[in-house]
């Protein structure tokens, strides 16, 4: 029985288990909104394919390094990309501009209280400063940017969403986790938190959210002045379920949003498509995380994502097969995944100062080693 066919057996019994619980049993659990993923990811852009990782050692002793590859359109191999000048331990978070331009948001770590902002067109060769004078959220999806406009929203971790004007100018409030709550639109969802922002296809900001009334998704859309509701409507089997919204993002003219429902152990991820700003939507199969939780999960091209678990089983789908696909255990280290120019994945695995890159075809019952690149990290330069 090759892989493929067991995780379609295992879907279809996390889909049957949904369906059978009874509404008691489902309504005496508590609601737990699913911790967001980690900083680790990745996205793609039209210009190369870009990674965030943390490297170094303790994060305790400020020996905790984030650092950011590149891999160039047309290229096979990864470079070192960040930003120089600021202290890394706190994060880093990307957006993709227009033309291939990529904007990574520095999140502030010991006395820094603000984030520090730097803007590449030449895949991070040159950067170009910028500030937002507020902390940014410790969310994957904290930053993001209207291609069209050039306008960026960002999330702090105050709970605030803020607007800018084109390329960071003008930074100015949107609105704030209890304005939403307080909102109609709000009201159907409870939010604990926001959790990722991104920009419809036509360019209206979106804010993502975990909800506190179940079954519900918390994606929101702003238009005219006010707030509405624009999420998937999910099955009846996930009515009296937790879900939080743990990645948004638009590519291409997709909407693509990541979410988890249900309580540990019995958590499932889905993927959701739309076109059109959150109007309509279509929704994946579900993926059951049987005890485990999500590491971290990476934006791929054609509306795709590709998630890694604690329990170095990883997973990816996209929007034209609407049902996940096991990859091959990954490579100890693995700090995140990033999608490959053969149609696959690749591994990005982190030992203290070195990045092994291992790649998986479509297909693989094994990843196979591509490239390592040791990367320069000065302990005890931010203690």
């Amino acid at each position: 029985m090759n892989r493929r066919i067991r995780l379609v057996s295992v879907l279809t019994a996390g889909l049957l288990a949904a369906g059978c619980g009874s509404a008691a049993s489902q309504a005496a659990t508590p609601a737990v909104p699913a911790a967001p993923p980690s900083l680790d990811t990745s996205l793609v852009t039209t210009t190369g394919t870009w990674a965030v990782a943390v490297m170094g050692g303790s994060a305790a002793n400020h020996n905790n390094f984030w650092q950011l590859f590149v891999r160039p359109t047309g290229s096979a191999t990864w470079r070192l990309a960040t930003p120089p000048g600021v202290a890394s331990n706190g994060g880093l978070v990307l957006a993709g501009l227009s033309a291939g331009t990529v904007l990574a948001g520095f999140r502030p770590s010991q006395d820094l209280s603000y984030s520090p902002l730097a803007t590449t067109k030449d895949t991070g060769k040159v950067w170009s400063p910028g500030l937002l004078d507020a902390a940014l959220a410790d969310v994957p999806g904290a930053l993001a940017a209207d291609p069209g406009t050039g306008h960026l929203l960002a999330l702090l971790s105050d709970g605030t969403a803020e607007t800018s004007g084109p390329g960071g100018t003008s930074w100015t409030r949107l609105t704030t986790r209890q304005a939403i709550a307080a909102s109609p639109a709000g009201a159907r969802c409870r939010p604990d938190s926001l959790t990722a922002v991104a920009f419809s296809p036509s360019g209206k900001p979106m804010l993502a959210a975990s909800c506190s009334h179940p079954g519900t998704a918390g994606i929101f859309s702003h238009a005219r002045g006010s707030w509405q509701l624009a999420a998937p409507e999910l099955p009846a089997s996930y009515a009296r379920q937790p879900i939080t919204v743990l990645r948004l993002t638009t590519t291409g003219g997709t909407t693509t949003a990541l979410l988890a429902a249900g309580n540990a152990p019995a958590t499932r991820l889905l993927a959701a498509w739309s076109s059109d700003g959150g109007s309509r939507w279509s929704l994946s199969a579900p993926l059951p995380l049987d005890d485990a939780t999500l590491r971290a999960a990476s934006a791929g091209p054609g509306g795709s994502f590709g998630v890694m678990l604690s329990n170095h089983h990883a997973a990816a789908i996209s929007r034209t097969a609407h049902s996940w696909q096991e990859l091959p255990v990954l490579p100890p280290g693995t700090a995140t995944l990033a999608a490959s120019p053969s149609g696959g994945w690749n591994a990005l695995a982190v030992h203290r100062t070195q990045l092994t890159i291992w790649q998986a075809a479509p297909g693989a019952d094994t990843w196979s080693g591509e490239q390592v690149l040791r990367v320069p990290v000065q302990f005890g330069s931010s203690g």
